[in-house]
C-alpha cells in the first residue's frame, strides 16, 4: 500500500516491457474499440494459481463480420500472452472460460480481432494475495 494524501491506494503494477510488445504487435496502429468484448474476472483471488476467466464477444456470425481471435493478455505475469482462442463461423458464438494464473496484482487485457478489420479491447484488474506463476 501507498499513503497519497493521506489515503491508501494500492501501487499499480507496471506493465512488463514483453507485455507492451505482445499489445503493439497485436494492435498495430489500430485504435481498438471498447463495446463489444465481456471480460468477466473476479475483482480479488487468495491464491493467484487458479483464476477463472471468462471472454464473450457480442458478434452475430456473419460472414460479413465474425470473430477470429481473442488474445488474453497479463501485464505483470513472466510471460504476458497467456492464450489465444481461435474462432470461425461454425463456432456459432465467441465465447470461452478458461482458468489462468497471475504472478501478482494486475491488470488482464483481452483483445478480440474481427474479420472486417475491427479491433476490440478490454481490460480488469485483479487483486492477487499470493502468486500464482513461481514468484
Amino acid at each position: 500500500m501507498v499513503l497519497l494524501d493521506g489515503v491508501r491506494a494500492e501501487a499499480a503494477a507496471e506493465e512488463s516491457a514483453e507485455f507492451k510488445a505482445s499489445l503493439e504487435a497485436l494492435l498495430g496502429k489500430a485504435t481498438p474499440q471498447e463495446a463489444g468484448l465481456m471480460l468477466d474476472l473476479p475483482e480479488s483471488v487468495d491464491n493467484g494459481d487458479y483464476v477463472p476467466v471468462a471472454l464473450a464477444v457480442d458478434s452475430s456470425m456473419t460472414p460479413e463480420s465474425y470473430v477470429e481471435a481473442v488474445h488474453l493478455l497479463s501485464t505483470a505475469n513472466p510471460r504476458a500472452a497467456v492464450a489465444t482462442f481461435r474462432f470461425t463461423l461454425l463456432s456459432g458464438k465467441a465465447r470461452v472460460t478458461s482458468r489462468m494464473r497471475l504472478a501478482k496484482t494486475q491488470d488482464v487485457v483481452a483483445i478480440a480481432e474481427l474479420s472486417d478489420g475491427r479491433i476490440l479491447m478490454t481490460r480488469r484488474k485483479v487483486d492477487v494475495k499470493v502468486g500464482g506463476c513461481g514468484i
